[in-house]
């Protein structure tokens, strides 16, 4: 299990422990760290002190080759896999004990190249993690399993990626990789192109939400916005159409709240709560929450207009310019 490390987000020694005890026969932890200061090491060495019996490796090198330093951070980590088997996971996620065994179970059939997850938001604390978490849930989430049932999905998500390590050689390596925004949509893309089917699991993966202002999630949200309107631009353009509550409040307000106006606003929310609160009995989620869903589709509306102004981009702490190709470069403006 690969996971490439970068500071010191809330919940990261557990995060990191649920993936070095798993009900698998041979498992190995691999960390890395793009910088011997980077605050994600305290969490890191901790764990290899509490697990010394566990077959854990940590890499701290600063090579960066390309823009993506994720990617770096694998490439730099990949001499010390040991096994065949790769899984390549974010460590804001979390799992429990029979997930390595469940993402590995589909590359036994040697048409499939690549199994990756989807992940459900669990918020940490605070209203901002709060709403990052519905966005995940009651959008996302829904939207995917949509275009899988229909059989649309090529989605191919960070929060898990399993392959053999020669499936990783055939596509090119992470080389391939290294300067694009959507490293993990690329790879899926990748091993399509070598005739290879990418497995979406049944597994579905905790993704631990912290953002701990409205700029932290406006900035991350912004990203996902815009990487997917490079990926998918007609997709993500016509998707405006999601945005039915939103869409319903504005046209009220612009023909001055009219009877007729009104009523499609209130359908359109009774339809938002009623397939939230579907969408959450079907897949174990609470409905706590889904009051905050008026101001959570605000949002939502908000960094999906934002997105079509610029391709400019916020992550780990630098700024971004992508080109419509998917292919990002640093910024030399300062934010």
């Amino acid at each position: 299990v690969m996971k490439p490390l970068h500071g010191a987000e809330p919940g990261l020694y557990e995060n990191l422990h649920a993936f070095a005890r798993q009900d698998y026969p041979l498992v190995q932890l691999v960390l890395g760290v793009g910088n011997a200061k980077d605050s994600a090491l305290p969490a890191a060495h901790a764990l290899i002190r509490d697990l010394s019996e566990s077959d854990i490796a940590l890499v701290i090198d600063g090579r960066v080759r390309g823009s993506n330093q994720k990617v770096a951070n694998l490439e730099n980590m990949l001499a010390a896999a040991r096994y065949d088997i790769l899984v390549l996971a974010d460590s804001d996620m979390r799992v429990d004990r029979r997930y390595l065994a469940a993402v590995t179970a589909p590359l036994l059939d040697p048409g499939t190249g690549a199994v990756t997850c989807l992940y459900q938001g669990v918020a940490t604390a605070g209203k901002w993690a709060e709403l990052g978490a519905l966005h995940i849930n009651f959008g996302f989430l829904p939207s995917v399993l949509a275009a899988e049932a229909l059989g649309i999905n090529r989605g191919c998500f960070g929060a898990t990626i399993a392959m053999r390590r020669g499936t990783l050689s055939r596509i090119g390596g992470f080389i391939a990789v290294r300067d694009e925004l959507a490293d993990d949509q690329r790879i899926g893309e990748e091993v399509r192109a070598q005739g290879l089917a990418v497995v979406l699991s049944r597994y579905l993966v905790e993704a631990r939400v912290s953002e701990p202002s409205l700029a932290a999630l406006w900035h991350h949200e912004l990203r996902w916005a815009r990487t997917i309107r490079t990926i998918a631009p007609g997709g993500f353009a016509g998707s405006v159409l999601t945005h039915a509550v939103v869409l319903s409040a504005m046209t009220a307000a612009a023909t001055g709240f009219g009877l007729t106006a009104c009523l499609f606003l209130m359908i359109s929310m009774v339809l938002r709560f009623a397939s939230a609160r579907v969408i959450a009995g079907a897949l174990g989620f609470s409905a706590a929450k889904l009051w905050l869903l008026p101001l959570r589709d605000a949002l939502s509306f908000a960094i999906f207009v934002a997105s079509f102004f610029g391709r400019r981009v916020s992550w780990r702490d630098q700024l971004f310019q992508v080109a419509p190709s998917g292919r990002m470069s640093v910024d030399g403006d300062q934010a």
